[in-house]
């Protein structure tokens, strides 16, 4: 529903969909295809999506999609996290503050 509904934003390496959900927390969900890799790979990229959100100060009331692109398998940690905090900031969901969420 985050992808039809709500914006989008992106750059080379992640999209990031986002929507108020009207709640009082924020969910993440993380979306990571085939093409992108085997199952070792795609596990790994969702993995560090999933360490580098918790390490982002994210306002509260949103459903977010992180959605992979193919260079996500070639990218660290950081490029992934640095990705995060970009989008989310272009996205107004984030201040791009290390933080507990």
């Amino acid at each position: 529903m985050v992808r039809r509904v709500g914006r989008s934003w992106a750059d080379n390496v992640l999209v990031v969909a986002a929507r108020r959900n009207g709640m009082p927390r924020t969910r993440f969900g993380f979306i990571v295809g085939r093409r992108v890799g085997n199952a070792v790979t795609r596990n790994r990229i969702k993995r560090r999506l999933r360490s580098a959100v918790i390490e982002i100060r994210v306002a509260e009331g949103w459903d977010v999609a992180l959605i992979a692109r193919n260079r996500a398998a070639g990218a660290d940690f950081h490029q992934l996290k640095e990705s995060c905090v970009r989008l989310m900031r272009r996205a107004g969901i984030s201040d791009g503050q290390d933080g507990d969420i």
